[in-house]
C-alpha cells in the first residue's frame, strides 16, 4: 500500500464527523455607527457550497451562503461591493478555518470548518491556502506529536481529502501556479535554535518529496507567478531562502542583517543565529512574497520596522519601505501597484504605491496584533485578520484599495491568522 493511501486509511475515519459545523445562525460585527436592522437572516441566495454532514452521513440543514444577517455592516459612507468574496481564514486558538463572505451586506463569518484530532489540546490552525482551482483549501496543523500535518480539504463539501505529515510546527503554505506542489515551512517554534526545514508535497496524491533543511524558525512561504522558485525568510537568524521548485534544492540565501545585506557565497552561513552584532541592528525577517512580475522579492522586517525590496536576479536590496511597528504578513496586488504590509505591533496595515515607494495610508484596524493580508483576485479589497488578545475573539477587516479606507469587519475566533483568498461572483 503506498503511503497517500496508507495516509488516507488511517486518517479519514477519524476526521468523518469533523466537517462544516452548522446549525448557528451566522454573525456579522456592527462598526462604529452602523445600525442593526434587527432583520431576521435573509435569503439572498448566492450559489455555493452545500456544507456539512453529521457522522452519519445524514444530511443536516444550514444556512445558504449569502444568507447572513441583515445587518448593515459597511462603514459609514461605504461604497457598497457589487459582488460578493469570500476568503478562509485559520484561527489556532480554536481549531477552526472559517468561511467569511463580504458582500452588499457587509461582511459575515459563514461557515467553520473544525480541524484537529487530539482531544486534549489544540491542534494549532495555523497557515491556510487555497489551490489555484479553487477546488481545495489546505491548512498546516502546527502542534504534532510531535510533528504536524497538511491537511486538504474539499472546498465543495467540507470534508477531508487526505493529509500528510511534515516537519516541526508546520506554519505557512506556498503553492505553485499549478496546484502541482506545496511548500510548508516548518518554523520549529518550540524547539531548540537549530536549522529547520520547508517540506516539499506533491499535491495530487499529498506525498512529501523532500524536507530541505534551510534555516533557523523558517516562516513566510511563497512560490513565484513562474512556479520555479520558491521563498522563505528565517525569522532565527535574518536570512532569506531561494529554492529551486525544479530541483528541490536551496538555490541560494541572503543574510538581511540592515546596513550589511549580502548574498552568500555558499550555503554555510545558514543556520547561524544572527544578532547583527552586539545590541546592532536585526531585519527579524517574518514573510517573502515575489512581486507580480517575479522582478523583485518582498521581505518583512519585523524587527526593523521596514520592508525590502530586492531584484530578484541577483537579490541586492534596491529599496527600504518604512512601514510601522513590526510589518509582519504582506501581499501585493495582481497590477503591481499596491503593496500590503500588516503591522503587528501597530494595530494597523500599511499601503504603499510601488511606483514611487510612497506610502499612501497607514489604515488602523479593528483589534491587536495584526496578522494576515490577503488581496481578492480583481485587486479591488484586502482582507485582514487581527488576532486580539486574550479571550477576545478575533477580527477579519476588509480594506477598499481604492478609497485606502477599513469598509466593514466581522468577529470570527481566536487568534485568527493564516488567511487566502477563495473566489468572488456578482451578487444576485
Amino acid at each position: 500500500m503506498d503511503r497517500a493511501v496508507l495516509s488516507r486509511n488511517l486518517v479519514l475515519p477519524v476526521f468523518a464527523g469533523l466537517v462544516w459545523a452548522l446549525g448557528a445562525t451566522p454573525t456579522a460585527a456592527v462598526p462604529t455607527g452602523a445600525a442593526a436592522t434587527g432583520a431576521a437572516p435573509t435569503a439572498a441566495a448566492v450559489a455555493g457550497p452545500a456544507f456539512g454532514a453529521t457522522a452519519s452521513g445524514a444530511a443536516v440543514a444550514g444556512p445558504a451562503l449569502g444568507a447572513a444577517r441583515a445587518a448593515d455592516t459597511l462603514y459609514a459612507g461605504a461604497r457598497m461591493p457589487d459582488a460578493n468574496y469570500w476568503v478562509f481564514v485559520a484561527n489556532e486558538s480554536s481549531d477552526l478555518v472559517s468561511l467569511v463572505r463580504f458582500g452588499p451586506d457587509g461582511a459575515a463569518l459563514e461557515d467553520d470548518l473544525q480541524v484537529g484530532i487530539m482531544p486534549a489540546d489544540l491542534d494549532g490552525a495555523h497557515g491556510v491556502r487555497v489551490s489555484p482551482d479553487g477546488r481545495r483549501v489546505l491548512v498546516s496543523l502546527a502542534h504534532g506529536t510531535p510533528f504536524g500535518r497538511l491537511w486538504s480539504y474539499d472546498t465543495a463539501t467540507g470534508e477531508l481529502a487526505d493529509s500528510v505529515s511534515v516537519g516541526l510546527f508546520p506554519a505557512t503554505i506556498g503553492v505553485t501556479p499549478d496546484g502541482g506542489m506545496g511548500f510548508v515551512v516548518n518554523f520549529n517554534l518550540h524547539g531548540n535554535p537549530v536549522p529547520s526545514s520547508v517540506s516539499a508535497i506533491f499535491l495530487p496524491e499529498m506525498v512529501e518529496m523532500a524536507r530541505i533543511e534551510t534555516c533557523i524558525k523558517p516562516h513566510g512561504s511563497r512560490v513565484n507567478n513562474a512556479g520555479t522558485r520558491h521563498y522563505s525568510v528565517c525569522v532565527g537568524d535574518d536570512h532569506l531562502v531561494e529554492i529551486s521548485v525544479e530541483r528541490l534544492k536551496v538555490r541560494r540565501a541572503v543574510k538581511l542583517t540592515p546596513g550589511s545585506e549580502r548574498v552568500l557565497a555558499g550555503l554555510g552561513g545558514l543556520g547561524e543565529a544572527s544578532s547583527g552584532g552586539e545590541g546592532g541592528p536585526v531585519c527579524g525577517p517574518t514573510w517573502a512574497t515575489p512581486s507580480f512580475d517575479d522582478k523583485h522579492v518582498y521581505v518583512a522586517c519585523n524587527k526593523h520596522g521596514d520592508v525590502l525590496e530586492l531584484n530578484a536576479e541577483d537579490l541586492t536590496v534596491t529599496r527600504r519601505l518604512e512601514a510601522g511597528k513590526g510589518p509582519y504578513n504582506l501581499d501585493v496586488t495582481s497590477d503591481g501597484r499596491l503593496l500590503l504590509a500588516t503591522n503587528k505591533g501597530a494595530q494597523s496595515v500599511s499601503i504603499f504605491d510601488l511606483g514611487t515607494g510612497e506610502e499612501l495610508a497607514r489604515v488602523p484596524t479593528t483589534q491587536p496584533i495584526t496578522h494576515g493580508v490577503v488581496v481578492s483576485s480583481d485587486d479591488r479589497y484586502a482582507f485582514v485578520s487581527n488576532e486580539a488578545i486574550g479571550a477576545t475573539r478575533g477580527t477579519i477587516d476588509v480594506i477598499d484599495l481604492e478609497s485606502l479606507q477599513l469598509v466593514a469587519s466581522t468577529e470570527v475566533h481566536h487568534q485568527p491568522g493564516g488567511i487566502d483568498f477563495w473566489r468572488s461572483e456578482p451578487a444576485k
